[in-house]
């Protein structure tokens, strides 16, 4: 944490870049640099809060601020028009918990354990929402680009309705998803739960206050992020579908993925499993369907409309997941295994024109 919080002197540096009108490739950079270690306060401070608050609250505050930093950056970009961005980070956000991190934690975790095990039943609720949202997503997309003359933006009705339906249902199942794992089963989710619980060390009114300011700094760093997107997709001559699906939420999710890592690391993958799947269903289940409904109220209403490519990317990811998940155990290969897959897919996105 001492080393990330090094980068918290680029808040300055990013501020006075976007002052005096600097390159927005060096905006950009300063400003996802800065972004890291405030979304790892944030996560800090959410944890704090849940030890003070008790096992429920806290785990609705993890619920709810888990994916802060993603949804902050995503609506300063509705609110940019910037949708290509919007829609991409979104999956993007997918499949990156799902390929890059949890591959990235089986990997690492494989080669200093033979085998690392996790709960099974767990995994299981896990990999069933994760299905779910593959099926949602792919819905109206469907829909739309099968339905010859229908136009695939916000302003057909029917693709705004249709937009909306799915949103709603999609927050439903999510907050029974929440009653489920902290109120009626939350039996299976505590399992081993004991043994990674730590006392919370900073007082509430400190967490607070840090969760708060670090907000609204991500909020800060996240405006001057998105409008720096443009100029430099230009002098990187890089398109912004690519930003959106790869860099955007790898700024976005940084610190967490940080987390998923170190609990492989440390032999404990039903935590790195959480982290990585929980994450992907959060978005995919919270965020995209709030921001449905939030855009329409900033002027650029988001059609929950995806590309095919977008759609078989998330679907494969979901697919493998799945698969990794079904024995309640994984080995080195099974990491290297889906960080090829995600290479593959940004490898994709890198060449695909602006």
């Amino acid at each position: 944490m001492k080393g990330i919080n090094l980068l918290l002197l680029l808040i300055p540096v990013s501020i006075a870049l976007e002052m005096n009108h600097v390159g927005g490739a060096w905006v950009f950079i300063t400003a996802a640099l800065a972004i890291i270690p405030l979304a790892a306060l944030m996560g800090k401070a959410t944890e704090e809060l849940s030890g003070q608050l008790g096992p429920s609250v806290g785990g609705l505050l993890n619920a709810t601020f888990g994916n802060a930093t993603e949804l902050i950056i995503v609506l300063f970009a509705v609110r940019a028009g910037e949708m290509a961005v919007v829609r991409t980070s979104l999956i993007g956000s997918i499949i990156g918990n799902i390929l890059l991190v949890l591959g990235l934690s089986v990997l690492l975790g494989g080669l200093r354990y033979k085998r690392q095990r996790f709960s099974e039943d767990v995994a299981g609720v896990h990999t069933v929402m994760l299905i779910l949202a593959v099926i949602a997503l792919f819905t109206p997309s469907l829909f739309v680009h099968n339905v010859p003359g229908m136009l695939d933006t916000a302003a057909n009705p029917r693709v705004e309705a249709l937009s909306l339906c799915v949103a709603g249902l999609l927050i439903a199942i999510y907050f029974g998803s929440l009653i489920f794992a902290f109120k009626t089963h939350q039996d299976i989710f505590r399992q081993g739960e004991e043994e990674e619980w730590e006392p919370p060390i900073w007082s509430k009114g400190r967490a607070f206050a840090v969760l708060g300011i670090s907000t609204a700094m991500v909020a800060l760093e996240s405006e001057m992020l998105v409008s720096s997107i443009g100029p430099t997709v230009a002098s990187w001559h890089i398109s912004k579908v690519f930003v959106g699906i790869i860099l955007v939420p790898i700024i976005g999710n940084a610190a967490e993925h940080a987390t998923a890592v170190t609990m492989a690391l440390k032999n404990k993958m039903d935590v790195t499993f959480n982290i990585c799947i929980s994450s992907s269903t959060q978005i995919a289940f919270f965020v995209a369907p709030l921001i449905v409904f939030v855009s329409l109220f900033m002027g650029h209403p988001f059609p929950f409309i995806f590309t095919n490519t977008e759609l078989i990317s998330v679907g494969f990811s979901a697919l493998i997941a799945a698969f990794i998940a079904r024995d309640g155990q994984t080995h080195w290969l099974e990491g290297a295994q889906l960080l090829v897959v995600y290479i593959l897919l940004a490898l994709a996105f890198f060449f695909m024109p602006g």
